[in-house]
């Protein structure tokens, strides 16, 4: 039994309520979209939200009903999570609406396609055409390319870091910085949280294991880009917030990126998110330690979209 608060507790009974006796990939992504669906507010009335594609890659984009700045929007690219197997737009509009409300701000969500019929590195190729065409300004709202953050929860952290690796490699323009959520980054399997939460609420080891195995296929020797702990180096990128879940088997990828990031000198904050669980970002406003980590999320974007450079 895990400590974790009666409000929490609820949460989870809530979502784990969602099953079904599909247990294809089909029905898997069935009942995931619709345990999301129960967890999205209405639309807020003050966003322009649109579906383009960006070359091949799907997207969504949410903006204030407002001008464009003169000098572009501030952007946020985000990424979402689903063991890179489940979720797409509509799964995380929950959290793309509050951000691009509260910050008003541009939030463009990225509609990457899903293993295990398209493993590595689809994913990460469809979030490298949108960043491209972002730099290139084809087909999207004018942004300002100086307040530019790349963010993502779980799987979408993977990609996210995976992504700022990619692109110091090839010494190509990066985000301001990069945020990541509960992330899965290819840890050892011997990180303490592995054995410490290893049937942990809503995501337990096993499951990190066969979402991993899907994503990665036939790969054999694993890309820093799939599992971003295995970089060599991890100087030169952009500053960082982490935010991990206390009650989570990746709890310690996220802490050990912190880690590795500070020892090579890049400026970075870590959330240790006491009493939370994997994919509580779902609990916004039923659950009081969620609430403070949309707050800390919140203010830290906040001065880095909005601050002047």
């Amino acid at each position: 039994m895990y400590p974790i608060s009666s409000q929490m507790r609820a949460f989870v009974a809530k979502t784990e309520a969602f099953t079904s006796d599909d247990s294809s990939l089909a029905g898997l992504r069935q009942t995931y979209n619709r345990m999301c669906q129960a967890f999205t507010p209405p639309v807020p009335a003050e966003l322009h939200i649109a579906d383009f594609s960006v070359g091949s890659v799907s997207v969504r984009s949410y903006r204030p009903e407002a001008p464009d700045p003169a000098e572009g929007w501030p952007c946020l690219l985000y990424m979402h999570g689903g063991g890179w197997v489940v979720g797409g737009l509509d799964s995380h509009d929950f959290i793309c609406f509050e951000l691009a409300a509260t910050l008003q701000v541009l939030v463009i969500a990225i509609d990457y396609r899903l293993a295990p019929e398209h493993p590595y590195p689809a994913a990460y190729n469809d979030c490298r055409a949108v960043w491209q065409a972002i730099q290139a300004g084809e087909g999207l709202p004018a942004i300002n390319l100086e307040r530019l953050v790349v963010m993502g929860d779980s799987a979408g952290g993977n990609l996210a870091a995976a992504l700022c690796l990619g692109l110091r490699d090839d010494r190509q323009a990066m985000p301001r910085a990069q945020v990541l959520v509960y992330p899965g980054l290819g840890g050892p399997a011997d990180l303490p949280s592995r054995a410490d939460c290893w049937d942990a609420p809503l995501l337990s080891r096993a499951d990190t294991e066969d979402y991993l195995a899907l994503y990665l296929g036939d790969t054999r020797i694993p890309s820093p880009y799939a599992m971003p702990l295995l970089a060599e180096a991890f100087d030169g990128l952009p500053k960082a917030l982490i935010a991990v879940a206390q009650f989570d088997p990746l709890r310690d990828d996220g802490r050990l990126y912190a880690e590795r990031l500070q020892a090579a000198g890049v400026e970075t904050v870590l959330y240790p998110g006491k009493g939370l669980v994997h994919g509580c970002l779902r609990a916004r406003g039923q659950v009081p330690e969620v609430d403070r980590l949309y707050d800390y999320l919140l203010g830290y974007l906040r001065r880095e979209l909005l601050t002047q450079v």
